[in-house]
């Protein structure tokens, strides 16, 4: 909204600062983490008055958590909400690639605060119908994968990229958007895997956002694109501002999701995030180094399908229990010492996955 003003900076020269996606990118961090700050204890209340018992708790998870019962969830809310005001004011709105990250987050933040409403008032961790939920992230993240195809065009939108390469690109064609839509999907749900413990989800989170903000403005920036030798992909610096946006918000949630937690983030956030942030990797072409930055995201993941699959054919388990986080907690570590440890990995995983950019 403020972007529109530049229209009169041959009039108001101060307006020109509206221009400069960096100065746009910190008035949306401020702006979110505000009004998640203001608004959160509101929202807090409204939600655990309407939830009652909160969100279920596992019955054959570590015995800590059951002293969490009657927390309420949905708290994905809160950063939404943060994000949406703070994109409408900041964010450049006729941007193509903006428009499809925020349809994305409120999809997948739609699917995520009905499966969240079914588990709170049946209070089961059986919420939304897994196939059903598949099925309409791929329709979303598939729409999504078609937008960014035609806007960036033809072949260098529809190529896979990958690090370490500055020339290599793998034209697929129209299997962009099936790639495409896995790697938006996956984000999602390996996010929404890794949401298990108090503040682990929020801060991997919020440093995967600040090095995707950082990729999307190299990217749409013509000349530090050309010095990185990375591809240049016009409109995608935009994509900083929301980004900057996800980082203010969860650093005003993270005041309330602490430990101990006063709200739980939800599938509400956690899919709504991960998707996020995966449409941002496809958008700016760096779908393979999502899977580093992401790479806590990922391991989350993999020790799911792994413990799965490995059940079903042996009978027998890998991990003492999974996501993974809960296996070391199982094996004795508390609660921080998970989540403040894992947020280390994130860190060091998201500084290897911009070292890429230079490494060409």
């Amino acid at each position: 909204m403020l972007y529109w003003l530049t229209q009169f900076a041959d009039q108001f020269q101060v307006l020109n600062l509206f221009r400069y996606i960096t100065f746009r990118t910190g008035g949306a961090l401020i702006t979110s983490a505000f009004i998640v700050f203001l608004f959160g204890p509101r929202i807090i209340a409204a939600l655990k008055l309407r939830q009652g018992k909160g969100q279920p708790i596992r019955a054959d998870g570590p015995q800590t958590h059951l002293k969490k019962a009657g927390t309420p969830t949905m708290g994905g809310l809160m950063i939404l909400v943060g994000i949406i005001v703070a994109t409408l004011l900041w964010g450049n709105l006729s941007n193509t690639y903006v428009q499809v990250v925020m349809m994305v987050m409120i999809g997948f933040g739609a699917i995520g605060f009905y499966d969240d409403y079914l588990k709170v008032t049946k209070q089961s961790d059986k919420g939304f119908s897994g196939k059903m939920r598949l099925g309409l992230e791929f329709i979303i993240a598939g729409i999504a994968a078609y937008v960014i195809m035609r806007a960036g065009g033809e072949p260098f939108s529809s190529s896979l990229a990958f690090p370490f390469f500055k020339d290599f690109l793998i034209n697929l064609g129209i299997f962009f958007i099936p790639v495409a839509a896995f790697v938006i999907v996956g984000a999602g749900n390996a996010v929404n895997l890794t949401d298990g413990l108090d503040g682990l989800a929020i801060v991997p989170i919020m440093i995967a956002a600040g090095a995707f903000g950082i990729i999307a403005y190299l990217c749409g920036n013509a000349i530090f694109a050309d010095y990185l030798q990375i591809h240049f992909v016009p409109g995608t610096g935009d994509l900083a501002v929301v980004m900057g946006a996800l980082m203010g918000a969860g650093l005003g949630f993270l005041w309330f999701n602490a430990p101990p937690a006063a709200i739980f983030m939800g599938d509400t956030g956690s899919l709504a995030f991960g998707g996020l942030i995966g449409t941002v990797a496809v958008a700016t072409k760096h779908e393979i180094v999502m899977a580093i930055i992401g790479g806590l995201f990922v391991m989350e993941a993999l020790s799911v399908i792994i413990q799965v699959g490995y059940f079903k054919i042996t009978g027998k388990r890998v991990f003492l229990m999974a996501p993974i986080h809960h296996h070391f907690e199982k094996k004795g570590w508390t609660e921080s010492q998970v989540v403040i440890r894992f947020w280390i990995i994130a860190l060091i995983l998201a500084l290897i996955g911009l070292s890429t950019l230079k490494l060409r």
